[in-house]
């Protein structure tokens, strides 16, 4: 069986588990009415996107 060599650091096993920390995602706000969304995509409640209409959503 393979066995380490040497003995992990707690900073290399702490660095390692960093890697997969959770990061809560960021949101945007409309200029247009306030609500939020994500970053560099379509607005889910106007439809807009960069400042022009892309969606045609039911209000």
């Amino acid at each position: 069986m393979a066995n380490p060599k040497r003995k992990q650091s707690k900073r290399r096993s702490a660095n390692r588990r960093a890697a997969n920390a959770f990061i809560a995602p960021e949101f945007a706000k409309d200029p247009t009415d306030g609500s939020a969304f994500r970053p560099h995509r379509v607005n889910p409640k106007n439809g807009m996107y960069r400042g022009r209409q892309v969606l045609n959503v039911e209000v």
